[in-house]
């Protein structure tokens, strides 16, 4: 019966890891001196390594000839493990375990000693999808288990784990594996069963792995169905990716702003079937790569596409500045991210392709806010500054503001006041302003927090001066450090047409028996005018 190659070329001994050596060392080192602890939290990407590791560990503390902290692989108990008929190594899959009470028979059973071995080890994968409350029905036993019980957690998502168990494990990390890595064991392996691969198509599918060694082979194994062959179009057409032709000729596309050609190239892959979102994927790979090739020098290792590809993309990015990548790469990561939820694949990097090809400036990378213009967001987070302004000062008004209010005050070109001198203009020539009702009504609505330092005021003018007297100090105080006579001179303007040089007084501090005070008198004529402004 045939057997998948990821399985079939599983390491049996820590030297067959790949690409985690400050792990199996570690391992190996403990097992010598004897100073294996009671439970490991293995965490890392999919096919890293993890739970391989787990079984060699659990196989070499129970084999009966160990070699340099190694299993022999010949011993009754290794040959038994291999076949994973050793009772004493139990494998739960916490993802169909979750629960208290599968914790709980968990933690029954491994009182009982072991059948055959030294030691009970139970390997549990997937570990964070134990719930919290089974995770605190296994604190008692991880804290102190029995002397002949080992346990060994396995997770990729190891911020999921409660740090009451981690913080009793020992904990190792395992990196994704380097793609050269990944390279020299598929290279090996191919020669061990006969396949012929080529050294660019190894590399491809070292890459579209992303540092998984399971992934790698899992792919080596289709394209080795695909053909005996493997070359890198071989790669593309069993990966269902585009081939790397195609990719360039959408970038020279791209870089030369020739929509036409780029949906032509797209809809002959989306004919052949090829996965929209593999080919957003390798477009964003490679533009990044275009990005470094333009910011970083003298740092190849860092490019993701092939060796023999680095002078293409080169030649392509000369003919583009940093920005106009960085542009491009801002509209295909987002089309990457809309993709999944797409109802047309084909349409969303249609339009995508599209806006890559065109004047750059036409299709600047939304916001997360783009569906609300800028203005909007400007006059929103405008009055959410004068209301917090408003409940600082206490000031309290029942009118709403409308969404036409003018910008944040200080964010607005000032009217120019006009210059004049107010110490030559007789207390007789001050008019009282007929209409202040109507003008404070305006202010009010275009800005609530000016509005309210105007309750119970009166207004005066002559020629291009107006007088306005509020009632008391603290409104003074705030009108004078707001942007208010700003504001009030724009709405005059708007209203009448005219520039006001504004000045302000306050009433309360005038002696009401002080008839001869220029503000008991001004306050007089405008009570007789009944011109007062009450605002509730």
């Amino acid at each position: 019966m045939y057997q998948a190659l990821y399985r079939k070329w599983r390491p049996m001994t820590f030297d067959d890891v790949v690409g985690q050596p400050h792990i199996t060392s570690t391992l190996k080192n403990q097992i010598k001196n004897n100073k294996v602890a009671h439970a490991y939290l293995f965490t890392g990407s999919r096919g890293t390594g993890k739970t391989t590791c787990a079984r060699i560990f659990a196989k070499t503390i129970n084999c009966l000839n160990p070699k340099d902290g190694s299993p022999c692989l010949e011993c009754e108990i290794c040959k038994a493990a291999d076949k994973g008929v050793l009772n004493d190594i139990i494998e739960i899959d916490a993802a169909s375990n979750t629960g208290v009470d599968d914790i709980r028979e968990i933690r029954d059973s491994a009182a009982f000693l072991p059948e055959i071995c030294k030691y009970k080890v139970y390997i549990i994968d997937e570990v964070h999808m134990i719930t919290p409350n089974a995770f605190n029905a296994f604190l008692k036993i991880l804290e102190e288990p029995p002397a002949h019980v080992k346990f060994i957690f396995a997770t990729t998502e190891d911020h999921k784990v409660l740090p009451t168990i981690t913080s009793r494990c020992q904990g190792f990390k395992f990196n994704r594996i380097q793609t050269n890595d990944i390279v020299k064991r598929l290279e090996y392996i191919a020669s061990q069963e006969n396949i012929r691969l080529d050294s660019n198509a190894a590399a491809l599918v070292a890459k579209l792995s992303d540092g998984g060694m399971r992934d790698a082979l899992s792919l080596l194994d289709q394209c080795a169905a695909f053909s005996g062959d493997i070359d890198v179009e071989t790669v593309s057409a069993a990966a269902g990716i585009a081939n790397r032709d195609y990719l360039f000729e959408l970038l020279e596309c791209v870089r030369d702003n020739n929509p036409t050609e780029a949906i032509t190239i797209v809809d002959k892959l989306y004919e052949m079937s090829k996965d929209m979102q593999q080919l957003c994927v390798e477009l964003l790979t490679l533009i990044r790569d275009m990005m470094l090739v333009k910011a970083v020098t003298g740092k190849d290792e860092l490019l993701s596409c092939l060796p023999d590809e680095a002078s293409r993309l080169r030649e392509i990015s000369d003919k583009m500045d940093l920005g106009t990548i960085l542009s491009k790469l801002d509209i295909i990561k987002e089309c990457n991210e809309r993709l999944p939820r797409a109802n047309s694949k084909r349409v969303e990097i249609e339009m995508c392709i599209v806006k890559l090809c065109s004047d750059i400036s036409r299709f600047s990378a939304p916001s997360k806010s783009a569906s609300v213009d800028n203005e909007t967001v400007k006059r929103l987070e405008n009055r959410i500054y004068r209301l917090e302004e408003m409940l600082a000062n206490g000031v309290s008004v029942k009118t709403k503001a409308t969404v036409d209010e003018p910008l944040v005050p200080n964010q607005q070109a000032p009217v120019a006041e006009p210059v004049v001198d107010t110490s030559k203009i007789k207390q007789e020539q001050l008019q009282p302003v007929t209409d202040w009702s109507e003008i404070v009504d305006r202010v009010m609505a275009s800005n609530p927090q000016v509005g309210g330092f105007l309750a119970k005021s009166t207004a005066f003018e002559y020629e291009n001066v107006f007088f306005i007297i509020v009632d008391n100090d603290f409104f003074l105080k705030l009108f004078k450090e707001s942007d208010s006579a700003r504001i009030i001179q724009e709405e005059l303007k708007n209203y009448n047409g005219k520039t006001y040089a504004i000045r302000v007084k306050s009433a309360k501090n005038v002696s009401p028996e002080d008839s001869e005070n220029p503000i008991n008198k001004l306050m007089q004529r405008a009570k007789d005018a009944d011109i007062v402004v009450d605002i509730h």
